[in-house]
C-alpha cells in the first residue's frame, strides 16, 4: 500500500498523567522541524540533520527563551515509524505542568491536537497494519488479564487476519477471472477459472469462517469476562461473597432480607482468566415493588451466565430442597455449584449432615465456604477456573474478541456457502461472481484494504487484455 502523507502534523500526550515520566508525540510532515524549534540537543546537530531511530538528549524551552525540561528525543524518519510518517516521541519529567507546557509550545509552532486513535487510524492508512490489527491496539490498552493481554497481541501480529489474507487473495484471483469470463460471454468455451479449484478454496474458506465464527462466544467472555450469577436465598451470603471476591465493600451487607434490590456486576481477574460476578436480588416472594423489580432483573441475568453459583446457608438446610431444585431449573445447559456458605457457624456433627447430603446420587457440584472468614475461597476460584475450561490460548490463534468482526465474518460464511451452492448447481458465472464479490466484501470491512478497483487491478496484473 502506497504511503498517505497527511499535510497535517499532530500531537497528544501519550501517557498516563501522575508518573514519574511523560511521553508527548508527534507525527507528520513537520514533526521533525517543529521540534527543532524549541528543543536544543546537548550537543551535535539539529534534529532535522540527524538519522531516524535516533535518540537525542538535551533541553525543551519555553517561548520566552526559560528552560522547560530536561528531555530525551526519540526521533522517526518516515516510512520507518508507528505511524508510517515523520515521527517525534518526547520524554520528559511527568509534571502535568510540564506535559501541557510542552503540548501548548508544539501547538503554537504549528502542530494540532490529535483527535482519539488518530496516530493508529494513520497507521493503517499508511499500510503500517490492517484494519483488524489497528482495532487490536485498543484491546491491548484495555486488556486487564493474562488472557485478554494474549489475545489482543496475537491479533496485533496478525492472528487470523493473515490467514484470512490468504484466503481472500487466492479468492481475489478466482474473482479475477470469473470476471474475465463475463467480459468474453460470446465465446461460452471460454473458462478462466478452474471450477475445481474455486471449490476446493471455498471449502477450505467455510472451515476458517466457521471456526471463527464459533470462537466469538469464547473471544466475547474472554474479553468481557464470563459471566458467573450468584443466586439464592435473601440473606444467604452473596454479597459477603461478592465483596470476598472482590476485595472491596462493593455490595452492602446486612442481616436485612432483601438489602440487594438491584443487580450488582464487577470483573474478577482469577488466575488469569476475567470472570464477570452477577450478585442478584435474593429470590423470594415479596410485597416490596422495588425489590421485585430487582428480582425480575435477576432472571433476565441468569439468562446470560454461563456458570450460577447457588449460594445456600447451611444453618437454615429446611431451605434447601426447594432452591436446590429451582437452580437446576434456572441453570439448565449451564454449569451449576451449590455453594454452602456459613460453615464456620456449624458443629462437627452439622458439617458432616451437610457433607453427607451433598454426596447424594446425582448430586450437583457443592462447595463449602465461609464467605465471611475467607475460608475456601480458594477452591471456589479453582473450581469457576476448571469449570471456564479455557484452552492454552498460546496455542489458540483463531479467536474472534471483536463483535464487528463477528458479524462480518457470519456475512463472509453466508455468501461463501452460496458460492458453493452455486458451482454444485451449475449456475452462470455471473450469480456466483456476484456471491464471491459479497464474500470480499464482508473480508474487506475486517482487513479494509479491497475494493472493487483492486478488483479491476488485479485483472489487469495478470492479463494483457486487448494484446
Amino acid at each position: 500500500m502506497n504511503t498517505i502523507q497527511s499535510s497535517e502534523t499532530i500531537t497528544a500526550i501519550a501517557t498516563a498523567q501522575g508518573g514519574a515520566i511523560g511521553v508527548v508525540r508527534l507525527s507528520g510532515p513537520a514533526a521533525i522541524a517543529i521540534t527543532d524549534q524549541f528543543f536544543k540537543p546537548l550537543s551535535g546537530p539539529s534534529l532535522a540533520d540527524r538519522k531516524g531511530y535516533s535518540l537525542v538528549y538535551g533541553q525543551t524551552y519555553q517561548e520566552d527563551g526559560e528552560v522547560l525540561d530536561d528531555v530525551l528525543i526519540s526521533l522517526f524518519r518516515a516510512p520507518n515509524s508507528y505511524t508510517g510518517e515523520e515521527a517525534i516521541e518526547i520524554s520528559c519529567h511527568g509534571s502535568s505542568y510540564i506535559l501541557q507546557q510542552t503540548l501548548a509550545r508544539l501547538i503554537a509552532l504549528g502542530a494540532r491536537m490529535a483527535q482519539p486513535g488518530e496516530f493508529t487510524q494513520r497507521a493503517f492508512l499508511n499500510g503500517k497494519m490492517d484494519l483488524s490489527q489497528a482495532e487490536a491496539v485498543a484491546d491491548l490498552i484495555a486488556s486487564t488479564s493474562e488472557a485478554t493481554h494474549r489475545l489482543a497481541m496475537q491479533q496485533m501480529r496478525g492472528g487470523y487476519s493473515d490467514e484470512l489474507k490468504n484466503l481472500r487473495d487466492r479468492l481475489l484471483h478466482l474473482c479475477s477471472l470469473l470476471e474475465l469470463e463475463l467480459d468474453f460471454g460470446d465465446h461460452e468455451e471460454l473458462e478462466f477459472a478452474n471450477r475445481d479449484e474455486l471449490l476446493e478454496l471455498t471449502h477450505q474458506l467455510q472451515q476458517v469462517l466457521s471456526g471463527l465464527v464459533n470462537s466469538f462466544k469464547l473471544g466475547n467472555a474472554i474479553k468481557k469476562g464470563i459471566p458467573v450469577a450468584i443466586i439464592g436465598p435473601t440473606n444467604s451470603g452473596k454479597s459477603t461473597l461478592l465483596n470476598r471476591l472482590l476485595h472491596e465493600e462493593k455490595a452492602i451487607v446486612s442481616n436485612i432480607h432483601g438489602t440487594t434490590r438491584d443487580v450488582i456486576e464487577d470483573v474478577i481477574n482469577i488466575k488469569g482468566i476475567p470472570f464477570r460476578f452477577i450478585d442478584t436480588a435474593g429470590l423470594r416472594d415479596t410485597t416490596d415493588e422495588i425489590e421485585k423489580l430487582g428480582i425480575n432483573k435477576s432472571f433476565e441475568k441468569l439468562q446470560q451466565a454461563e456458570i450460577i453459583l447457588l449460594m445456600m446457608d447451611t444453618t437454615h438446610p429446611d431451605e434447601n430442597a426447594s432452591y436446590i431444585k429451582r437452580a437446576k431449573e434456572l441453570a439448565e445447559g449451564k454449569e451449576l455449584i451449590i455453594v454452602r456458605n456459613k460453615i464456620d457457624k456449624l458443629n462437627d456433627k452439622e458439617t458432616a449432615e451437610v457433607s453427607e447430603a451433598a454426596l447424594a446420587p446425582n448430586a450437583p457440584t457443592t462447595l463449602f465456604i465461609s464467605a465471611k472468614s475467607g475460608l475456601h475461597i480458594d477452591t471456589l476460584e479453582q473450581k469457576l477456573v476448571d469449570l471456564a475450561n479455557l484452552p492454552n490460548l498460546a496455542q489458540q490463534d483463531l479467536i474472534v474478541t471483536n463483535m464487528r468482526h463477528y458479524e462480518a465474518l457470519k456475512e463472509a460464511l453466508e455468501d461463501i456457502v452460496r458460492v458453493e451452492e452455486g458451482l454444485n448447481m451449475s449456475l452462470s458465472q455471473d450469480l456466483i461472481s456476484m456471491d464471491v464479490r459479497d464474500c470480499l466484501r464482508a473480508l474487506s470491512s475486517i482487513l479494509g484494504d479491497i475494493s472493487t478497483d483492486e478488483v479491476l487491478g488485479n485483472i489487469f496484473k495478470h492479463f494483457c487484455i486487448g494484446k
